[in-house]
């Protein structure tokens, strides 16, 4: 294995991602946080994302949207505007000051809408005109209701593509090393791969190969946009999220991991088939293995992961890198934690998505600053 160290954690030991040095494979997964005003990251995300970087290491982004259709939650960031590219530049600029690579996330949530969130209160777009049914929010108590979405037309679709290559455009000029396409969890680029949701006629709909068009349409995009050595994307084959699953998870998975070998992107960012929608958990007989083993670049693996379970991982060589949320989020020291087999502070899921520059935010103590 790789950079394999004897005697240390595996997930502590360096790993070369393409031509990003890391010094460790503890990943900063992409987690929402609701607190960029009017749609513009903030000031107080400087600190966010700076207190959570180390020398080598990995951080991708919140989900940022990729045009004002893009939106389906309050007070999440976008990168299509000149003021947000602006605003990126100084978080950036904290987490390199740290020796962190930085990857931001590009996000379109499709149906996962409603008309409040929409540009002149438009429907949403989406793979179909099938409304999506009343979902509990993440944070267990707060229910969304979406409006029914517009299925985008076949000559439609190539804006949509378009939109996603100007964000990876303007995440280069904010000074990101690179950006994450985010192909999972039920949003527009799930919509089109899942063929629980996707019930198109035309080119874009029907056959595996059809699903899968318009994803690779954009990886396609922001590859010959930015260079595939600075491309990812993350996918979800196995999850019902906000109602868009597949009846062969396996079979989407392949092929989309095979037809980004011929892109030649830097990783595949998977979510474990045991998470089934958000914050649910299940024993499940599937693996990412195949998929591992199929995919050429990074592997990085996500999903409900603990220091021992991410170590076994990469002892394995069934991940490349392990992306951790909850417990990054509530532990911004977490590689030095591990590292000292430290105690972890809790997190507190009632202030995950609370509109708040600090409380649940970075508030969550250091080792150094927990006082016995």
């Amino acid at each position: 294995m790789e950079g394999k160290v004897p005697g240390k954690q595996p997930l502590l030991t360096p790993y070369k991602m393409g031509k990003f040095q890391l010094s460790h494979r503890v990943v900063l997964a992409p987690l929402t946080r609701q607190r960029s005003w009017n749609n513009v990251p903030q000031p107080h995300a400087i600190l966010y994302y700076s207190q959570r970087a180390t020398k080598g290491g990995l951080l991708i982004t919140e989900a940022t949207g990729v045009s004002d259709t893009a939106q389906g939650y309050a007070h999440t960031p976008g990168i299509w505007t000149k003021e947000q590219v602006e605003a990126w530049k100084p978080i950036v600029d904290a987490v390199h000051a740290k020796g962190s690579i930085f990857i931001c996330q590009l996000w379109h949530v499709g149906r996962v809408s409603n008309t409040e969130f929409q540009p002149n209160g438009q429907a949403p777009l989406s793979s179909t005109d099938k409304a999506l049914t009343p979902q509990v929010r993440s944070n267990g108590f707060d229910v969304a209701e979406f409006t029914a979405p517009r299925r985008l037309t076949t000559d439609e679709v190539p804006r949509v593509v378009n939109d996603f290559r100007l964000a990876a455009r303007n995440a280069m000029e904010a000074g990101f090393d690179g950006v994450e396409i985010h192909g999972a969890h039920g949003y527009l680029l799930d919509q089109f791969m899942k063929d629980q949701v996707n019930d198109r006629t035309d080119k874009y709909g029907g056959s595996l190969e059809n699903r899968c068009r318009f994803p690779l349409e954009v990886v396609e995009a922001v590859v010959n946009e930015i260079g595939a050595d600075k491309v990812g994307i993350r996918l979800s084959p196995f999850g019902h999220h906000a109602e868009a699953g597949d009846s062969n998870p396996t079979a989407l998975g392949l092929y989309m991991v095979e037809s980004l070998n011929k892109y030649g992107v830097l990783y595949c960012h998977m979510v474990e088939p045991r998470i089934r929608a958000a914050g649910e958990m299940c024993e499940c007989p599937h693996s990412l293995v195949p998929l591992r083993k199929a995919f050429n670049g990074t592997f990085i693996a996500a999903g409900g992961y603990v220091k021992e379970d991410g170590n076994n991982a990469v002892a394995e060589e069934r991940a490349d890198l392990v992306a951790f949320g909850r417990w990054f989020l509530a532990n911004p020291d977490l590689p030095k934690r591990f590292a000292l087999n430290a105690p972890l502070n809790k997190y507190n899921r009632e202030t995950f998505y609370a509109p708040e520059p600090i409380i649940g935010y970075t508030d969550y103590p250091f080792l150094e600053d927990i006082v016995e």
